[in-house]
This record gives C-alpha cells, sequence and structure tokens, in this order.
C-alpha cells in the first residue's frame, strides 16, 4: 500500500476507534448544497460527515478487526462520526433522508458491533438520552412527591375540619361575628 493511501487508512482507523458509533452511508447524488446542510445538521448532533476512500476504509476495518463488510465497499461511502448519543446522530440521518431520499444507510459500526439499515432506524425512533434520563428521573421522584402529600393529608383533613367547624359556628351565629366587630367601633 503506498504511503498516502496508509495515512488515509490510519485516519479512517482513528475516527472509527474514538467514536462510540459509526454510521457509513452512501451519498451518491447528494449535491454540495446537501452536504453542506447535512453537515451543519449533524454538527448540531455532535457529528461529524467525513468522505472516505473505500479503499482506505476496508484497510481501517481490518486494522481494528471488523471483518466481513465487502458489500459496504462498493460506491461512494461517508463515515458519520459522533461523540455523544447515536440515536439523535440517527434521528438526523433519518429526517434528512425523509427529505431528499438521500443519503442511503449502508451500515452501522457501534461498540464493535455491525447495525444493519433496520436497526439504525430503529435506534432512530428510540428517545434521545436526555428524554430517557428525564423519564428516569420522573419515576425515581414520583414516589417520593406520593409520600409527601400523602403525610400532608392528614394535617390539611384536619385543618379543613376546623375551617368547616369554624364556618359552620359562625352560620349559627351571626350576632356574635357582628357583636365583635361593633365593640371596637366604639372605643
Amino acid at each position: 500500500m503506498r504511503q498516502e493511501k496508509k495515512l488515509l487508512a490510519a485516519a479512517a482507523r482513528k475516527q472509527i476507534e474514538k467514536a462510540p458509533f459509526a454510521l457509513l452511508v452512501d451519498f451518491t447524488k447528494l449535491n454540495v448544497a446537501q452536504t453542506t446542510e447535512l453537515r451543519k445538521r449533524l454538527r448540531a448532533a455532535s457529528a461529524e460527515f467525513h468522505v472516505v476512500k473505500n479503499s482506505a476504509l476496508r484497510a481501517a476495518c481490518k486494522e481494528c478487526g471488523i471483518e466481513g463488510l465487502d458489500a459496504v465497499y462498493a460506491g461512494p461511502t461517508a463515515v458519520i462520526t459522533g461523540q455523544k448519543d447515536v440515536s439523535t446522530t440517527a434521528k438526523v440521518l433519518k429526517t434528512f433522508a425523509s427529505e431528499f431520499d438521500k443519503p442511503k444507510l449502508k451500515l452501522g459500526l457501534m461498540d464493535r458491533l455491525v447495525l444493519t439499515p433496520a436497526q439504525i432506524i430503529e435506534l432512530a425512533e428510540l428517545p434521545s438520552l436526555e428524554e430517557l434520563r428525564a423519564k428516569l428521573l420522573g419515576l425515581l421522584i414520583a414516589p417520593q412527591g406520593q409520600l409527601v402529600r400523602l403525610m400532608a393529608a392528614p394535617a390539611s383533613k384536619f385543618v379543613q375540619i376546623i375551617k368547616a367547624y369554624e364556618d359552620k359556628k359562625g352560620k349559627e351565629d351571626p350576632a356574635a361575628e357582628a357583636a365583635p366587630a361593633a365593640e371596637p367601633a366604639k372605643a
């Protein structure tokens, strides 16, 4: 392999190794404006879009111990990597593909596991990591809130009984309420 290709393979290997996931896409017929828009959306999701030569990608995958991807090395290939949530990046890709009918998902790599395009679409339909954390926090807080309401219920019932008693007493003896109000007026 020429020195040039070795450098490209090393760069591709570094991308695949440092990222928790990599999505491989075929970007055929994706024009410059669409590619720029896709990169902008991916950047917002903390992901990057890199066009990679198939020979460099093949060498990088072989060096990483990922084999059996011969079908991927046909046609133009771009590698999308990210440091955060794979489902957010997959959602961006799914949305973009629904708007422009491209790029086409080839496969994904996540922790050295190979994901099919169908599995990547399933990841896109999952809630984001932030949403899952919020739901978990809500589940953890809910029982505590119920406990506080349960403990406060007897006190609030007691206050309601006293208030009802005062209201009832006030309705039975309206002269008693008027007399104390009249006394301060004489003084």
